[in-house]
């Protein structure tokens, strides 16, 4: 029996994350709060517009000086939670480091289709691109960065065009290939068909050349996340320079927790790339 063919309650235990942690509440509210405190403490451009639609926007946590680098986190919540007020608890860490921090939001299912969600995140890319200078950042020092469906989204990023624009990528936790997730609760909401999953899963569609991964899950995930995990490393090791991180006392929620900290080391793995020279990582030459 094929992991599609499998019954659904047991496809959908296996994509239920927070069947393994003790409260997904206590997670998402902290996620809220620390987020709070660092738009409290920090210097913050709230509710940038990168698009027309008006869940296109981001916050920028910029840093003084000129040409530094960008961390943009893409937040998870299966494509139909969370946003960007609850994305931004990594941003001391990465500010402490002298890297600018951006967290992102886009259109949540039901009310946008999967393609449509990429899309803005891959809007939200350029856009980041073709305005860095305005805030400080250089344009070749990009990097992003996205847990669970967050992942997902970073990671189809590097299949289109924008990947030229993308310096390093750094995956948590992600869902890679849609089609196991159209048999399950999930797609209630997505509505996927075949057609549907088989274009928005990058598992197919990884381009020849990469930019630096770093690529990490906790030791708390279910089967089917670490299957997934697995799959993509593998591939992706075929295309890049790759940095595969297993936190054993992590857990599918509070692995972002560790993004840019650097004392544990998917921090150190994320801030080595922030902190890298600028490059052309996926393509050479200049727009």
């Amino acid at each position: 029996m094929s992991r599609c063919e499998r019954r659904r309650p047991d496809l959908d235990r296996e994509y239920s994350p927070s069947t393994l942690v003790p409260s997904l509440r206590a997670c998402l509210r902290e996620y809220a709060a620390l987020s709070a405190a660092a738009r409290a403490e920090h210097r913050t451009l709230v509710d940038l517009r990168y698009g027309t639609s008006p869940a296109a926007r981001l916050d920028l946590f910029p840093v003084a000086g000129r040409g530094s680098a960008v961390e943009v986190f893409v937040h998870g919540g299966y494509w139909q939670e969370l946003t960007k007020e609850d994305s931004a608890f990594a941003a001391p860490d990465f500010l402490t480091a002298g890297t600018a921090f951006a967290a992102l939001d886009y259109g949540l299912a039901p009310a946008h289709r999967l393609d449509e969600i990429v899309t803005m995140v891959c809007q939200a890319i350029a856009w980041l691109h073709r305005n860095a200078a305005a805030f400080g950042i250089d344009p070749r020092r990009i990097h992003l960065s996205g847990s669970s469906a967050g992942a997902h989204l970073v990671a189809t990023a590097l299949t289109r065009d924008t990947a030229r624009l993308i310096a390093s990528a750094a995956l948590l936790s992600g869902v890679y290939d849609l089609e196991p997730l159209r048999h399950t609760y999930v797609n209630d909401a997505l509505g996927l068909d075949a057609d549907a999953a088989l274009r928005n899963s990058p598992v197919h569609h990884l381009p020849e050349r990469l930019p630096p991964v770093v690529i990490a899950r906790g030791g708390g995930e279910t089967g089917e996340f670490i299957r997934q995990h697995d799959t993509m490393t593998a591939l992706l090791r075929q295309r890049t320079t790759v940095t595969e991180i297993v936190s054993p006392a992590r857990h599918h929620f509070d692995l972002p927790y560790d993004l840019g900290n650097p004392r544990t080391a998917l921090g150190r793995a994320v801030l080595a790339h922030t902190q890298a020279a600028a490059t052309r990582a996926a393509v050479s030459g200049d727009e």
